[in-house]
């Protein structure tokens, strides 16, 4: 009840920063210059209000994206905003690791560093579709193409971080919704990996959001094993505020829907905990965290889960071998 108060009046947290804050107030006094960032998801949302902002406080931006088209028109924007900005558009389809393998491959070959990672795409298939690979769409966008895409860029963050100095940072963006799931995350994902009856798409999304945070919680134990200079943390972005439509009957409705609307955000305020923690000189040496409302917070009860984090991580690695031997 404290937090969801809290949220409403905005009030800031350990950080200064709260619910209402923006990308722009939280980067405030960052200089980026001297960084190269790519950002998965950038061309619409929250991924595109985090480009603008890093663009805007110096930092070089990726934007990988299926549609090239999209991708160039999300630059121009940031462009004709930030004339000395510079984008690179390159294309990349998360659901498929083919793809993944190829964007990294035509990464590599700029020889340019890499200081952020910001895997931000995400889908809501109300569908049921199969990838490529065998794999549940929306656990193979969300998570499985974000997990091959890191472990494929790690080497260079690493390196990037040892030559300049600068820690890299690695954020996951996820959602408070991963702790809507319950169960076997394995077995479920076979599950609607060969079977359509079994899928929902709220559960889907919900196992791919805790997957996320798993990946969050194995990747930073194993970068602290490796005594690597590069940090990774997960972020609730919070719910974007959109056009509601509905009927205003008396006063009770009005209080819900008033209600309800403080607990939205918009777009600036939804991109707000991304940029904070892929930027923040306070968040030096931290990782392995969930963020909301660009402060620390508390993640289910399973996605503190050591142990489920580690078999996520064996799996991952199983199915991303058995996509690289099919024919």
């Amino acid at each position: 009840m404290v937090e969801t108060v809290k949220h409403l009046i905005g009030s800031g947290g350990p950080s200064g920063f709260g619910s209402r804050s923006t990308a722009d107030h939280v980067t405030a006094n960052s200089d980026l210059r001297s960084l190269t960032a790519i950002i998965t998801g950038a061309t619409s949302g929250i991924g595109a209000e985090t480009a603008r902002v890093l663009a805007k406080r110096g930092a070089r931006l990726v934007l990988p994206a299926r549609s090239i088209k999209t991708a160039e028109e999300t630059k121009g924007r940031i462009q004709s905003e930030f004339p000395e900005s510079e984008i690179i558009v390159m294309h990349l389809d998360l659901s498929s690791l083919a793809s993944v393998r190829r964007f990294v491959a035509d990464f590599e070959s700029l020889n340019l560093p890499l200081n952020i990672l910001i895997n931000n795409a995400g889908k809501y298939a109300h569908k049921h579709a199969i990838s490529e690979d065998g794999v549940e769409m929306t656990f193979a966008t969300n998570y499985l193409g974000h997990f091959l895409l890191t472990k494929l860029l790690l080497k260079k963050m690493i390196e990037t971080a040892a030559l300049t100095g600068v820690q890299g940072r690695i954020v996951n963006v996820t959602s408070v919704i991963h702790s809507w799931f319950s169960g076997d995350m394995l077995h479920y994902l076979a599950d609607i990996s060969r079977n359509y009856r079994s899928y929902d798409a709220t559960r889907a999304y919900a196992l791919s959001k805790l997957a996320n945070v798993l990946h969050t919680l194995e990747l930073s134990r194993l970068l602290h094993k490796m005594d690597a200079n590069v940090t990774a943390n997960c972020v609730h972005p919070g719910i974007v505020r959109t056009r509601l439509t509905r009927d205003r009957d008396g006063f009770v409705t009005d209080l819900v829907f008033f209600l309800t609307s403080k607990l939205l955000k918009s777009v600036p305020q939804a991109a707000a905990t991304t940029c904070y923690v892929a930027t923040s000189p306070r968040l030096e040496n931290v990782s392995g965290k969930y963020f909301s409302d660009c402060n620390e917070a508390r993640t289910s009860k399973s996605g503190s889960c050591n142990l489920k984090a580690q078999r996520l991580w064996t799996a991952s690695e199983l199915l991303v071998a058995q996509a690289s031997t099919s024919p």
